[in-house]
């Protein structure tokens, strides 16, 4: 097996996706980190292998690195198919890539960390602002995917197993309670969260328990 070394930070929302779906497969993979608060994310040695300078990439050999959690996630999906992270059937799928659309392409990029630092460094919000702006989309997007979960869902997000929607959406939680967000009103959604969270493979990659936290 081809040895996998996944470039990340602790705390990063896309970091904490990867790592979910990494463990949900059972793959063992080791971690260098980039300290997003010193801006080790731009360091040349990192931008060659991931141009834009954003976590995570993941090196799996041969002198390929894939940045990008999406492509990471997918690539992880094709190479390793057992178990599965996408229902069979390709109206099923195409359902849960939505939802995991709705969070990966119209929730988190809203509240990413260099969104928030530009909120408030270039253009002069506060704390509280920023905090509220992040809420907002937050709520737009949680909003929309309890009443998924409500209909596709069967104990995780959807289906009765894990899959890459709860990928996306444990990180997504743990963004939204850093920012305060009130989830009372996603009660489908949080009872997804709650069963995915106490998974052992998903809750080995909590923020917490990884080798860079503070």
């Amino acid at each position: 097996m081809m040895a996998l070394t996944l470039h990340g930070y602790w705390r990063s929302g896309t970091s904490y996706r990867t790592r979910i779906a990494l463990n949900l497969k059972g793959l063992e993979y080791a971690q260098v980190t980039h300290d997003l608060r010193k801006g080790e994310q731009k360091d040349a040695a990192y931008t060659a292998l991931a141009p834009q300078g954003l976590v995570p990439a993941l090196e799996i050999g041969g002198g390929v690195a894939l940045p990008q959690s999406v492509a990471i996630l997918e690539w992880l999906e094709d190479t390793h198919p057992e178990p599965p992270l996408l229902p069979r059937d390709a109206n099923e799928r195409a359902v849960a890539r939505a939802m995991c659309a709705t969070i990966g392409s119209d929730v988190h990029p809203l509240n990413n960390l260099r969104i928030l630092k530009y909120l408030k460094n270039e253009l002069g919000q506060d704390q509280a602002a920023v905090d509220a702006w992040a809420q907002h989309w937050i709520a737009q997007g949680f909003a929309a995917l309890d009443t998924m979960i409500a209909k596709y869902g069967a104990g995780y997000a959807y289906g009765d197993a894990p899959t890459l929607v709860d990928c996306y959406l444990v990180p997504q939680v743990y963004s939204a309670e850093r920012f305060g967000s009130d989830l009372s009103a996603y009660p489908d959604l949080m009872a997804a969260y709650g069963k995915a969270a106490a998974d052992p493979a998903i809750a080995a990659a909590h923020p917490d328990r990884q080798p860079d936290a503070d």
